[in-house]
């Protein structure tokens, strides 16, 4: 089967040793000091699991690049069919980050922007995001964001739904949002926005597949169906462990095939 993994990374030796990756590391039931991986190992995953592409994301933090679009474009051209990238910027420079935005979307590999919320301590209805939102706009690039509670130790209000995103997209609703990490534990929130707004997609990194909300499961066997993708958070969970329970979903091959791949390709034009 096709499948897209919209959420995983490469990460340097610096992103391993941040202090608040110890919880996460615990939960994964990973070493405290885990091998840095390289395109090969991720691609190695992929094939065990059939993942036909994996979005590899750019980390930028108020202390520098941990992944920086440069280490991305470089692992990208290891497999240029099969490792897409999302680039990330300083929210601290937003005329820098708009300037990022425009050179690097000339880059086709580059599919998309993330910033995660919880790394600056800044929700996503900051002033200091709107520039890139409409950089966004007009490289045809989605915004991808976290949402929910944060598995490192940093704080999770930043990254819940209501009001935060949604200020985002009454103000920008040509942008097109995907949050991920479910979004727990606002997912009444998260159904609300899918609802509410047509440009708000949701992936599922983080989660194995036999672990996500009831309701977010129920909504993407109906109306949601359109608008939610898979992702994995690699090397945190492979996509082997995120997909090895996936029949306890009871999804009909139709809706299985959008969420592991048609969703994604439509989104990010893959």
């Amino acid at each position: 089967m096709d499948i897209v993994d919209v959420w995983a990374q490469l990460p340097t030796a610096r992103f391993m040793k941040e202090p608040w990756l110890k919880s996460l590391l615990r939960w994964t039931d990973q070493l405290e000091d885990p091998p840095v991986p390289g395109p090969q190992d991720l691609l190695a995953q992929m094939d065990e699991a059939g993942v036909q592409i994996s979005l590899i994301s750019a980390w930028q933090s108020p202390v520098g690049a941990l992944i920086s679009n440069d280490e991305v474009e470089t692992a990208m051209k290891t497999a240029p069919e099969r490792l897409r990238g999302l680039l990330s910027v300083d929210l601290h420079d937003p005329m820098g980050a708009v300037r990022e935005i425009k050179a690097r979307a000339k880059n086709k590999s580059f599919v998309g922007v993330r910033i995660v919320p919880w790394l600056w301590d800044l929700p996503p209805n900051d002033r200091r995001y709107y520039p890139i939102y409409t950089a966004c706009i007009e490289a045809g690039l989605p915004f991808c964001t976290q949402i929910g509670h944060t598995g490192p130790l940093k704080r999770s209000e930043v990254g819940r739904p209501i009001p935060y995103l949604e200020d985002v997209l009454l103000d920008f609703p040509e942008l097109v949002v995907v949050g991920g990490h479910v979004g727990f534990p606002w997912i009444n929130e998260v159904i609300s926005l899918i609802h509410k707004f047509p440009n708000f997609y949701v992936d599922t990194s983080a989660y194995a597949l036999h672990r996500l909300p009831g309701d977010l499961v129920a909504l993407m066997k109906e109306e949601g169906r359109g608008r939610i993708m898979f992702g994995t958070n690699s090397p945190m969970l492979s996509a082997a462990r995120c997909l090895s329970r996936i029949d306890a979903l009871e999804l009909d091959d139709e809706v299985k095939h959008l969420f592991l791949s048609e969703n994604a390709r439509r989104v990010f034009a893959l």
